[in-house]
């Protein structure tokens, strides 16, 4: 069995959630964990969770947030961690560069109050860094004490390396099936023990179902990749990647 460690679900992506919920069992997904990253989809993604079983979360503002998430936002996130057991982390929150800097010391600010949270309430983080790797690695430094999950990870092998010295592990999606992608490089040098394994759906469906809407239900074709470029069994890859996961979201 898989765990999606992360992916987005909400009614404004999927008409039947209850259907997304038995197709991912029936592929063999018996646990997802969803975030919730703006201010409305923390608030359904709570009641999503709560609704299902299988079903955690993690929710934090995305540095997209960041000029417009307030003090008294990060006072509500703090209790709406508190008061939900469905929340096993706090993410995705981090540094995205890719459409400029213009709110660079906004998004780092964002980032540090939330990594303080974390600290605080001793959870792990999920972190979304794009264009901003330098910037991403001085500000977890500041915080030795947090473990996380680097998602969607699309750097090197270096960089893998870096991250997994400091504690982290590496999400791995679908970009590991595409052409193009050489991410099956990091798989090969780091191994499965610091790898989990993530659809980030509705996003980067893998292939050979790329281009269509992602679901959690194809998450065996990334774990094929992995297990191809490992040259070991699925059953290996379906057990290790679950195992990290269950440790590093303490999922029961």
């Amino acid at each position: 069995m898989y765990i999606d460690t992360h992916c987005h679900l909400s009614k404004e992506d999927y008409d039947d959630i209850d259907l997304v919920i038995k197709e991912n069992i029936d592929n063999k997904v018996d646990r997802i964990i969803i975030s919730g990253c703006t201010k409305e989809t923390i608030v359904e993604s709570i009641d999503i969770a709560n609704k299902y079983n299988n079903v955690f979360l993690t929710i934090g503002y995305h540095p997209s947030e960041a000029r417009i998430t307030t003090d008294a936002d990060l006072e509500l996130l703090e209790k709406q961690i508190r008061d939900s057991s469905k929340v096993v982390g706090i993410g995705e929150i981090g540094l995205d560069y890719h459409y400029g800097k213009e709110d660079i010391e906004l998004q780092k600010d964002l980032f540090r109050k939330q990594m303080k949270l974390a600290e605080k309430l001793h959870l792990p983080v999920v972190i979304h860094s794009r264009d901003a790797t330098e910037d991403t690695i001085e500000v977890l430094k500041e915080f030795p004490q947090i473990v996380g999950d680097i998602h969607c990870f699309s750097g090197s092998v270096e960089t893998a390396n870096i991250y997994i010295k400091m504690g982290y592990k590496i999400g791995i999606g679908g970009v590991v099936t595409f052409k193009n992608s050489n991410l099956y490089r990091v798989v090969e040098k780091i191994g499965l023990d610091n790898i989990i394994l993530e659809t980030d759906a509705p996003y980067l469906a893998p292939v050979p179902v790329r281009g269509k809407k992602n679901s959690s239900k194809y998450m065996p074709y990334i774990a094929e990749k992995v297990a191809e470029i490992l040259n070991c069994s699925l059953e290996e890859v379906a057990k290790i990647t679950t195992n990290n996961a269950v440790s590093l979201f303490d999922l029961k």
